[in-house]
């Protein structure tokens, strides 16, 4: 997928409600307030089918050096489809571009549209986004420019989890859309 002429310069896909692409906005312009609505994905992966942490979702710790919610935790990886890039095909890019993984299972999950303001850095997530839900698919090998840690955290205890963590001001409008199908591929349905 071709990106831009600067490897610096991210473009992300302007959006109406609807999630009809309507232009392009760079990616750190789209957030300054008061936002502009565009094309986002967010996925929740649970461990390996099987494995110790099959009902325990994938959470990350954002790298301290991200400009956007440096070292708070959020849900397994999110991101923004390059433009004209199918979202599914940017989870498999960005799972493994931030945690080294393909996903064994990669389910939509629906779509949730949201504007919320981070209140530290001021940023504004105005997101039309794509929700899916997996389980890990092998070992993971953390890229340490992205994610500064992960845990495994059984879905029936997150909510208590995040209660004690600091998260991102996104997720939980993600995790409330996504809980549905995420508890389905839990209880393997």
């Amino acid at each position: 997928m071709t990106q831009a002429a600067s490897p610096d310069i991210v473009m992300v896909e302007l959006v109406d409600a609807d999630g009809n692409t309507i232009g392009l906005a760079e990616k750190l312009a789209a957030h300054q307030p008061p936002g502009q609505l565009h094309r986002a994905f967010s996925v929740f992966l649970l461990g390996e089918d099987g494995g110790p942490d099959a009902g325990a979702v994938l959470m990350q710790r954002r790298a301290l050096t991200k400009y956007h919610s440096p070292g708070r935790w959020s849900n397994t990886c999110c991101s923004h489809p390059f433009p004209g890039e199918a979202p599914a095909d940017a989870v498999a890019r960005r799972v493994g571009e931030e945690l080294g993984v393909k996903p064994a299972v990669l389910i939509p999950a629906g779509l949730v549209t949201y504007d919320v303001t981070d209140e530290v850095s001021g940023l504004v997530e105005k997101e039309f986004n794509h929700l899916f839900v997996g389980r890990v698919g092998s070992a993971l090998e953390l890229n340490p420019e992205e994610v500064g840690e992960v845990a495994y955290v059984p879905l029936a205890e997150l909510d208590v989890w995040l209660a004690e963590h600091d998260h991102t001001a996104w997720l939980d409008a993600v995790l409330g859309a996504a809980r549905p199908a995420l508890q389905d591929l839990a209880d393997g349905r």
